[in-house]
């Protein structure tokens, strides 16, 4: 089967969303997720390739992929699920993932990961449903993060679909409260597309925050559903290198090869 990475080259570019140094003063030191992301991730993620064509089978030969290739050993660490991994709750609100995708259950597939030296990420949403209606983590925060936890995530995709009026500092805030009482240190990654202006209170919650909506690629150009093109995204950085934290600005740039 021809290896995913064929097909989609992960490459960070200065962007999208920011890097924050989260060891703040104000912080306990004991925290699982004080010092984590010092530089920006780099790592490969399954959207805009796959959508919601994602399975465990993926996952396994995209993680092959980056050793064999050489990503691994330049710097390429994160495997990111994205949405559609999940489909429901059980009867005790416990988070179910698909289980004619993901038979093997997801912390065999953390194992995997894990076992090729790499590090595991998972989708989520802050808001009551995924942006592709998948069950949220709204009402669940503390229960999903200690079931992250336990699974052997690294890294947590925190997303903002369905989030009715919901305050989306308190949202985050809470979150980051549920991953650090579950011990684990897990990377978590604001996705609330720069709407209340993340780059003003994001430093301390997240460890790194979009500033726009989704990029496409392209150079130039625009989608009806929001997304948008390199050069776009760029124009509007300007003015964001002060809240920088001493690094560079990021995002998961993917590049369908030739």
């Amino acid at each position: 089967m021809k290896s995913p990475l064929a097909l989609t080259v992960p490459v960070v570019l200065s962007l999208a969303s920011i890097t924050s140094s989260v060891a703040a003063q104000s912080e306990q030191a004991e925290s699982p997720l004080v010092g984590l992301a010092r530089t920006p991730p780099m790592g490969w993620n399954s959207w805009n390739k796959f959508g919601c064509d994602v399975s465990e089978v993926l996952i396994r030969e995209t993680a092959d992929a980056m050793v064999a290739s050489g990503m691994k050993d330049a710097g390429y660490e994160y495997v990111v699920i994205d949405d559609c991994w999940q489909v429901d709750r059980d009867a005790e609100g416990n988070i179910i993932a698909d289980p004619e995708r993901f038979p093997s259950g997801m912390q065999a597939l953390a194992d995997y990961v894990h076992g090729k030296g790499l590090k595991f990420g998972l989708y989520s949403d802050a808001g009551m449903k995924t942006c592709q209606g998948r069950p949220g983590s709204r009402g669940y925060e503390f229960q999903d993060a200690r079931t992250y936890a336990a699974w052997g995530v690294d890294y947590l995709k925190y997303d903002w679909c369905y989030h009715g009026e919901q305050n989306a500092e308190a949202s985050y805030a809470l979150m980051r409260q549920a991953l650090e009482q579950a011990g684990r240190p897990i990377v978590l990654s604001i996705c609330e597309w720069g709407r209340n202006r993340p780059w003003l209170w994001a430093r301390g919650i997240g460890h790194l925050w979009r500033t726009t909506g989704d990029i496409q690629d392209c150079w130039d150009c625009r989608r009806d559903w929001g997304g948008m093109g390199v050069v776009h995204i760029l124009d509007l950085q300007d003015g964001l290198e002060a809240f920088a934290a001493g690094t560079i600005p990021t995002c998961w740039r993917w590049v369908t090869a030739a």
